[in-house]
């Protein structure tokens, strides 16, 4: 779901794009709506936090996101768009993937039937073969 800017909060451009609403934020930054000066293509654009940006060692984890994020080709992670670490606030911009989040969709309709949670469990091995994913939701 797409937030409407905090005035004053918010910033209304991030390089060479147009910000128009904020996506969802998180304990590195915040994800905005966003889309190049001029361009029709909307992206989402993902700011670290002001004050982290001189937090010794944050711009280089973003900027290790972002070489990561480089790298890899799947058709279950958004491709990385354009980016810029150096920035005064560093951001990344990814493709826009539509549809609601997982945290949406529970609150909206509850637990997820025991099926849905095995075809998520399967699509997120294939994408992360050493990592265990973490739910919170409870399988029906």
């Amino acid at each position: 779901m797409v937030e409407p800017l905090r005035h004053g909060v918010d910033p209304v451009r991030v390089g060479p794009y147009e910000v128009m609403g904020r996506l969802g934020s998180g304990g590195m930054g915040s994800v905005y709506l966003a889309r190049r000066t001029g361009g029709q293509r909307l992206v989402a654009l993902k700011t670290i936090r002001p004050e982290l940006s001189a937090v010794p060692g944050y711009r280089e984890r973003f900027a290790r996101e972002i070489e990561v994020a480089r790298r890899v080709r799947s058709p279950y992670i958004a491709r990385l768009v354009d980016f810029d670490a150096t920035a005064e606030v560093p951001w990344l911009a990814t493709e826009l993937v539509r549809g609601p989040n997982l945290a949406d969709v529970l609150t909206t309709h509850g637990p997820l039937p025991a099926h849905s949670v095995r075809v998520l469990a399967a699509v997120w091995r294939r994408r992360s073969p050493r990592s265990t994913p973490r739910a919170s939701c409870i399988v029906t």
